[in-house]
């Protein structure tokens, strides 16, 4: 199986963004799967239509998409996206909606389909703080779960991908000059994504060892 994960460019006058040099430092090969890595930019839809020939370029089983979420303590697995594009700052090529739905005929949320739970405890397992989120913000981050959510929920040759997103916070390089902010060290931001990635392979082979078992109860994720 393929795994693609995706982080995003710099924005906001940063140098770095921890989620896309995370996941540039994964390995290639996690358990069974091939990790498929792509940077997304920080622009509202062109960001999904960049994911969207991604998905149709490695026909992955799983997508995750990473962002950088400032401020916050843990690696964070979102539950939810919701229809609106509400923009603090302009993103990467100026572009601002306010008060916006991402898609006029689209749900007004999607939830994650990648198991959440598991993914939080695998994190804690290596040491590393992980909590469930309950929002992932009005921004192009948000804009790009619910878009993936949709994709996958609408488009027929999608059907039985798994796709979540997962917020980390700042690498601790980027808070020399942001004393109050919390950090995780590069290495702890991908190792925490590791985990997250472990906690998908190990769902998917349990669903499938209940589906040959004839349990009735199968997901794939």
């Amino acid at each position: 199986m393929r795994i693609l994960i995706t982080g995003f460019a710099p924005f906001g006058g940063e140098s770095v963004n921890p989620s896309y040099e995370a996941v540039r430092l994964l390995p290639d090969i996690i358990g069974d799967c091939h990790i498929v890595k792509l940077e997304l930019p920080c622009v509202f839809y062109e960001s999904l239509s960049v994911l969207e020939d991604a998905i149709r370029a490695h026909s992955p089983g799983v997508v995750l998409c990473i962002g950088q979420a400032g401020g916050r303590f843990a690696v964070t697995p979102e539950r939810v996206a919701i229809n609106i594009d509400d923009a603090r700052i302009p993103d990467n090529s100026g572009s601002q909606p306010i008060d916006l739905p991402i898609f006029e005929d689209g749900q007004n949320a999607y939830f994650a389909t990648v198991p959440i739970r598991a993914m939080v405890d695998a994190v804690r397992a290596v040491k590393i703080p992980s909590s469930v989120s309950n929002t992932a913000g009005t921004y192009v981050c948000n804009h790009v779960m619910y878009g993936l959510l949709h994709m996958l929920a609408t488009v027929p040759e999608f059907e039985g991908i798994r796709g979540g997103f997962v917020h980390v916070p700042y690498a601790t390089e980027q808070i020399l000059d942001k004393p109050d902010k919390p950090s995780l060290s590069m290495q702890q931001i991908t190792d925490g994504l590791q985990a997250c990635v472990l906690a998908c392979i190990s769902e998917n082979q349990r669903s499938i060892t209940e589906m040959l078992a004839g349990s009735g109860d199968f997901s794939p994720i």
